[in-house]
């Protein structure tokens, strides 16, 4: 059987798997905060017909190897952690950190999360809260007497509002910083977890120990390009058909072998 039949076909299948991370990047465009994944792939082993440097002669080897490949698969999803553009919002709960780092966000089961979704609401506590109603692990809960446009967060992440004309500052937004931000595992609303890969986090005020600021009445948009992905989309659809060809072709001369003897 012709190698062509199963490289070809495994080059299908990581095209269709491109085309899933391509899918995700379009559908994500809008999404707070949301980053752009890159399929990353591995060529196949290979099938060794003559090693580099074999005897070609008495006194003489082969300078390169024969080696013919049997394909590729999708090696990694690589997260994109640029920073997406800041989009004003006039909302005085919205903030966006520009430079490194990840809000902490306290979940359910008292594990911390991250994301850099800062679309922040206050819930029936007056606590600042993601769209989801998780609060920020900073306890940040404004006084029940001030009005949500009084509220004021500085770049270095100090919260304050005013009641009865007196400014009075309620709490402190620290952010974490990861070695590997890629190493993150992603669970859905916008939310990253810790994990053997990234390392532990680093957390410090904003502005500090090389973590970015805080802007407020911001929002950060994600950083997925659509033009850009639309070209990956039809280099991954021309690929797919590209290895089509190939398995048609190699079937096509498969049928010419069988037919040699009538």
């Amino acid at each position: 059987m012709m190698r062509a039949l199963w490289s070809a076909a495994s080059g299908m299948k990581s095209q269709q798997d491109n085309m899933d991370v391509v899918a995700h990047n379009l559908a994500n465009v809008n999404t707070f905060g949301a980053k752009k994944v890159r399929a990353e792939f591995h060529d196949l082993l290979y099938q060794t017909l003559r090693p580099a440097g074999a005897e070609s002669g008495a006194d003489s080897q082969y300078p390169t190897g024969l080696q013919i490949g049997l394909g590729d698969r999708l090696a990694a999803t690589q997260r994109i952690f640029s920073q997406g553009n800041l989009q004003s919002t006039g909302n005085p709960t919205d903030i966006a950190i520009e430079g490194d780092g990840f809000f902490r966000i306290e979940m359910p089961d008292g594990t911390i999360a991250y994301t850099r979704d800062g679309s922040f609401k206050l819930d029936s506590d007056r606590r600042m809260v993601t769209t989801d109603g998780y609060p920020l692990a900073d306890n940040i809960t404004i006084e029940q007497n001030a009005a949500s446009d009084s509220i004021t967060i500085s770049a270095d992440g100090r919260v304050s509002d005013i009641v009865d004309g007196q400014q009075n500052q309620v709490g402190q937004i620290q952010i974490a910083r990861f070695v590997n931000p890629a190493g993150l595992t992603v669970r859905g609303h916008n939310l990253f977890y810790e994990s053997d890969a990234s390392g532990p986090p680093l957390e410090s005020n904003p502005g500090e120990d090389g973590s970015g600021t805080l802007v407020q009445s911001v929002i950060e948009m994600s950083n997925i390009q659509v033009v850009e992905e639309m070209v990956n989309m039809i280099v991954a659809q021309r690929a797919y058909e590209s290895d089509a060809k190939a398995i048609t072709t190699s079937d096509s001369m498969l049928e010419i072998a069988n037919g040699l003897k009538r």
